[in-house]
């Protein structure tokens, strides 16, 4: 039929099928043109397959602009290029095309897979180079921010891990902030450590190796190091081994306390705090996060809903507490905090309270500057005493008035170790409680010799 054009193609339909054949040679198979009754045109190629029946395999669809579909050459170069892979000897091309679309289709699936493992390598990679600060913020966001778990008990840490961060700021973070944690070694961080254990703080140094290690911890489980360079290091090594403070304020120190506090300088809620704390046995960070909506002066309780150990406690307050809390409600503002901070947003920082009262336990050549002058005015017999120290006093006390040592743990809301008390056993001495916490009062009354 010779050569198939495109006015061939342009034909009109007849009532059947129209097949246009282009010449080849023998053996080479046929390039096909096809009008449809309905108009429709496209391109094929037929050959004879190794059994000797004829197969034909579509081409495309014509269109003569190649929008929708092939232009009369590209179709014929296609067709080509089937003619000659049949001359080579394969005879099947069905066969051989869904083979090969299969095998592209395999290879396609191969290399995607081994893209997604070099994307995988390279984010591990790039994970690996995370610097010291980025694995802080994230080992802080998952494991140091208070999070509800599914029981209804508080994972994390209550500050949020602010105490942590504030330390890793100012002595993890100038040196060591920008460096990859896969890079850094084990005398990186003794170096750090062994400067602050030089400025006497050890339980500062100790406190740091404890984090330090948590953190790298963290980074190992998940591939970001390889090894945590602090494994084998211990407090021993770093800060030194912790002795377990023993101060106990005297009753003779308590009635000297009360005479002193006047005279230290101190703001009036402050000196309340002080007194709060010896008689309610309370730590010192909730005696400061205490809000007015969970104190209950008439049924003569204090409740802390969220406390460090994550159990909540009633405190029976005492005549001598009540006395307290009615002298703070003269400086109540319309705030939520017993102890708001000077701009009033927020309950007062923690340390603020220890600061006054470290301040005024030290010598005339100690004072630090823009810190009160009455330097010594809370100095007491027994020496330096902290806020921690007013909460062993009222235990102690209490044990000097006869209470039990199981009803001193519930007063100061202890976590009982054994695992049978504490799952079985939920009364936690409410009555006893009461009674000791009053027996307390009295006896700060007696030492105080304040009246009501």
């Amino acid at each position: 039929m010779g050569v198939i054009t495109d006015k061939q193609m342009q034909a009109a339909a007849t009532a059947g099928d129209l097949w246009l054949t282009e010449d080849g040679p023998r053996g080479a198979g046929r390039f096909l043109g096809r009008i449809t009754p309905r108009g429709e045109r496209a391109f094929y190629f037929r050959y004879t397959t190794s059994d000797g029946s004829r197969d034909t395999l579509p081409i495309g669809a014509y269109d003569p602009k190649g929008r929708a579909g092939l232009r009369l050459a590209e179709a014929r170069g296609i067709a080509g290029q089937w003619s000659k892979i049949y001359q080579s000897g394969i005879k099947d091309l069905r066969s051989h095309f869904a083979r090969t679309e299969s095998d592209k289709i395999a290879a396609e699936e191969t290399q995607r897979l081994q893209a997604n493992r070099d994307a995988q390598k390279a984010e591990l990679e790039q994970q690996r180079r995370l610097t010291i600060r980025q694995v802080f913020d994230r080992w802080a966001s998952t494991e140091l921010t208070p999070h509800l778990r599914a029981d209804g008990k508080r994972s994390g840490r209550k500050d949020g891990g602010q105490y942590s961060r504030e330390q890793f700021e100012r002595r993890i973070f100038p040196t060591l902030g920008d460096t990859a944690a896969v890079d850094v070694r084990k005398a990186d961080l003794l170096a750090i450590l062994d400067a602050v254990k030089a400025e006497g703080k050890l339980r500062t140094c100790n406190v740091l190796l404890t984090d330090l290690k948590q953190m790298f911890h963290f980074a190992l489980a998940r591939e970001i190091v390889e090894r945590n360079p602090l494994d084998t290091i211990t407090k021993r090594q770093a800060g030194g081994a912790e002795t377990e403070r023993e101060r106990v304020l005297s009753p003779d120190e308590i009635s000297d306390l009360a005479r002193q506090l006047p005279h230290a300088n101190m703001g009036k809620r402050s000196e309340l705090a002080i007194w709060l704390t010896l008689a309610t046995g309370c730590r010192v960070g909730e005696l400061m996060n205490a809000q007015w909506q969970h104190i209950d002066r008439k049924a003569r309780t204090w409740h802390l809903p969220d406390t460090k150990n994550q159990r909540p406690h009633t405190i029976h307050l005492s005549e001598f507490a009540l006395s307290k809390f009615a002298a703070l409600e003269g400086f109540r503002e319309a705030v939520p905090w017993v102890f708001p901070n000077t701009k009033s947003t927020a309950p007062v920082c923690v340390k603020s309270f220890g600061k006054q009262l470290s301040d005024r336990q030290r010598t005339i050549e100690q004072r630090l500057k823009n810190r009160t002058a009455a330097t010594d005015s809370l100095m007491l017999q027994g020496g330096k005493w902290t806020a921690h120290d007013l909460r062993r006093t009222a235990a102690t006390l209490m044990a000097s008035l006869g209470t039990s040592s199981d009803v001193i743990d519930e007063c100061l809301n202890h976590m009982i170790q054994s695992r049978v008390t504490r799952v079985y056993i939920r009364d936690r001495r409410e009555t006893e409680q009461a009674k000791a916490f009053e027996a307390l009062g009295r006896r700060l009354d007696e030492l105080t010799q304040l009246k009501h």
